[in-house]
């Protein structure tokens, strides 16, 4: 890690002049500018900011309404904003310009309550004061598109173009006849700080799929973030549009989010693994796995944030729908490995590769923290075979509306995250749902334009 001397010298040191900054809004979406290489240094002295607005409007930039954070009862003002020097990297396919993260503060220059990264630092503290060290990672799946924005638009996003056609997973072919976009993409994440342990083609027209390596929980937050943006940017440079939408096409698969996560002991030994257990799950992860189970209806919001998330969450479609745990099964929400003490670990499978990874992180492990700090039992069973038919403990929301509901009415959400931040949050969430309200679908065209 760099020195902030190094980082300075970095920074002066580049031609351009100029470094890139970003902040994440509630969505997941980087929001970005440049500055000049003296307002940076200006803003690593002191501070720079940022219009509040990051975390007042949706992703089609439209401003929410009746929520306290901000909005235009507040004139939208600039928020303080710091640099997290520890994130800088240099963006390999803009020149090696310099990049950084930044978070919101209040004036006083705390931590902004709804800032999603700052978030995620919280729960990591939280695990500090347990005695714990938290490691996780995070893949995705998604499609590619021969499109641009513009055609996109000129299509109005029908009928696309897919990288590839056919359903093709872990193709050989695929990966040949499209070798220089899968090179760029390992090679130019690699430079960007996001060591990515693999990529490969899934079942889908287009679709691929890949792993993250593990990190500390801010980093793997950091550079889950920095994925996705950065896959669309060299996606560009291809002429690819690709898509992190959950739900593509009702007869196509979703895309799966799916975070890893484990914790270690203050000698860096993996708690979850004990070989004399059951199964050799530890004590310790039996009550991560029990709080995770008893959270998740009242953090799915943070798992599938958009109307478009519970089209994936669906029977039979490779996305759990139940209250379920199994030991490798790809059919449960939580797919437990404990194979080993380097390997013994998590896989929540609920979250969308749509999430908020900063959010998503957050709320997976502040519930096994739950669990482990309330000593919870996992008496739930674990489900064997197919994990879709096993009702037993209940099924996930179906809608946002539901699970936006189920998460601002209980006392879980505001007591692991602050009321602040779930009051905000739900205020999105909700927000989100009615616009969708007002919206005439095609399958609403299509059923009723003619017969009705």
């Amino acid at each position: 890690m760099s020195t902030k001397q190094e980082t300075i010298k970095a920074v002066t040191d580049h031609p351009s002049g100029k470094v890139k900054l970003a902040i994440t809004d509630i969505d997941g979406v980087l929001r970005g500018k440049y500055i000049s290489t003296r307002k940076f240094l200006s803003a690593v002295e002191s501070h720079t900011s940022f219009c509040d607005v990051i975390f007042g409007w949706d992703s089609a930039d439209t401003a929410y309404e009746k929520l306290a954070y901000t909005g235009w009862h507040t004139g939208y003002p600039d928020s303080p904003a710091r640099l997290d020097l520890s994130t800088f990297r240099s963006i390999p396919w803009e020149g090696d310009i310099p990049f950084f993260l930044a978070e919101l503060t209040d004036k006083q220059q705390q931590p902004s309550a709804v800032d999603p990264r700052q978030l995620l630092k919280k729960i990591a503290g939280v695990a500090g004061e347990m005695g714990y060290t938290v490691n996780a990672s995070q893949e995705f799946e998604w499609y590619n598109f021969l499109e641009t924005p513009q055609t996109l638009h000129s299509k109005n996003f029908r009928q696309l173009t897919p990288l590839t056609p056919g359903m093709f997973g872990y193709s050989h072919l695929r990966t040949s006849y499209n070798s220089d976009f899968f090179t760029d993409l390992f090679d130019l994440l690699g430079k960007f700080g996001i060591p990515v342990e693999g990529i490969h083609t899934e079942t889908g027209p287009g679709t691929y799929e890949a792993a993250i390596e593990y990190s500390g929980l801010v980093e793997a937050g950091d550079r889950a973030v920095l994925f996705k943006t950065a896959v669309k940017e060299i996606a560009y440079r291809h002429g690819i549009i690709a898509s992190f939408m959950a739900k593509i096409n009702e007869s196509l698969p979703g895309c799966g989010g799916h975070v890893h996560q484990s914790l270690s002991d203050k000698k860096g030994n993996n708690v979850f693994f004990d070989g004399k257990a059951e199964h050799s799950m530890s004590e310790t992860m039996q009550q991560y796995v029990a709080g995770q189970l008893y959270c998740l209806p009242y953090v799915l919001p943070m798992y599938a944030p958009t109307i478009n998330s519970y089209k994936r969450l669906v029977e039979g479609a490779w996305a759990p729908t139940t209250l379920t745990w199994g030991l490798d099964n790809r059919t449960v929400a939580l797919r437990i490995l404990a194979a080993s003490p380097a390997s013994a670990r998590i896989e929540n499978r609920v979250i969308g590769a749509d999430a908020n990874p900063y959010l998503a992180m957050a709320a997976s492990v502040a519930s096994g923290l739950y669990g482990i700090r309330n000593k919870l039992s996992l008496g739930q069973p674990r489900s064997v075979g197919n994990g879709y038919l096993d009702f037993s403990n209940g099924q996930l929301p179906h809608t946002l509306e539901q699970a936006a509901a189920n998460m601002k009415s209980s006392p879980i959400a505001a007591e692991l995250f602050g009321e602040e931040f779930t009051a905000h949050f739900t205020g999105t969430r909700e927000w989100e749902w009615k616009q969708h309200l007002k919206a005439v679908t095609d399958w609403e065209l299509r059923r009723y334009l003619e017969i009705i």
